[in-house]
């Protein structure tokens, strides 16, 4: 969610057209600040890249939720400035990034300008996938797009269709019980201010009530339920611990909140692969 700590405005449901529109101008706007405060921590300015999976700074590789990605078609789905992208380009896969946000990607290429290889990137949103069907070996996504769309279920319809058989999907996603609290990491957040059920979208909007941010919330079995409809096998969810040693706070993130509860849910599934 944003830094916003206000209990969201209650607008009722928000489509797909309108959570997209919303969410590419926000991220636009907010690209260039977004880099400045967290730019290094997500690996921005690393050259080749980072791959980290939440603020607990679970990194893909020590977790190697996606395998050997050498030599395997890879995408990114909602690659923001393309930090891991960038990092499985530098461990030898065929990768490309797609994010809805033009603003995010200027920053993934300036970025490339100091790596050996770019990475293509396309600008497009999550719930239409401009692939041919049966595309990639895997498919990854480190807190973008799922939570932002209004239709998570057809991305992972969309997913489903351009993975090959036997292909990888692994996306990283807010914990669904993150949605009770408010995004604040002190004490106040410690507390329930919300149902865990409520489907409502989290919604800012500017003066004239048009919406400019949208988050939609799914409960974890809404999740185990959009996979497994789309046609894809669950294998496991991964629910990183706040490590010790990180004294770091990220907007909503703390070491106070991470020590009673998660903030990152990391869903790992494949696509099954016909019988022989």
């Amino acid at each position: 969610m944003s830094s916003n700590t206000r209990p969201p405005r209650i607008l009722g449901a928000i489509d797909s057209a309108a959570s997209e529109r919303a969410n590419r101008h926000w991220w636009d706007d907010e690209a260039d600040d977004y880099h400045a405060e967290h730019g290094v921590f997500i690996g921005g300015s690393t050259p080749g890249g980072e791959f980290v999976w939440g603020p607990e700074r679970f990194r893909e590789a020590d977790a190697r939720l996606l395998g050997d990605v050498a030599g395997r078609d890879v995408l990114e789905v909602g690659c923001g400035s393309a930090p891991c992208a960038r990092w499985l380009k530098a461990q030898g896969a065929a990768v490309i990034g797609l994010d809805v946000s033009n603003g995010m990607l200027r920053h993934g290429i300036a970025a490339m300008a100091q790596d050996a290889e770019p990475v293509p990137l396309v600008q497009a949103g999550a719930e239409h996938l401009p692939f041919a069907d049966a595309s990639f070996d895997i498919a990854c996504s480190s807190f973008g797009a799922v939570p932002f769309v209004s239709d998570s279920a057809r991305v992972m319809r969309e997913v489903h269709r351009v993975l090959r058989p036997g292909g990888r999907w692994v996306f990283a996603t807010n914990h669904p019980m993150r949605w009770m609290f408010l995004d604040d990491p002190g004490p106040d957040g410690l507390v329930v201010q919300m149902s865990y059920f409520s489907r409502t979208p989290y919604s800012e909007t500017d003066a004239d009530g048009n919406v400019t941010y949208v988050e939609h919330h799914r409960t974890i079995g809404d999740r185990v339920r959009e996979i497994v409809g789309a046609g894809l096998i669950l294998d496991d969810i991964v629910e990183p611990e706040w490590p010790d040693d990180l004294e770091d706070e990220w907007g909503q993130w703390s070491p106070l909140r991470g020590s009673y509860f998660p903030g990152t849910a990391i869903f790992v599934c494949h696509k099954p692969a016909p019988a022989a």
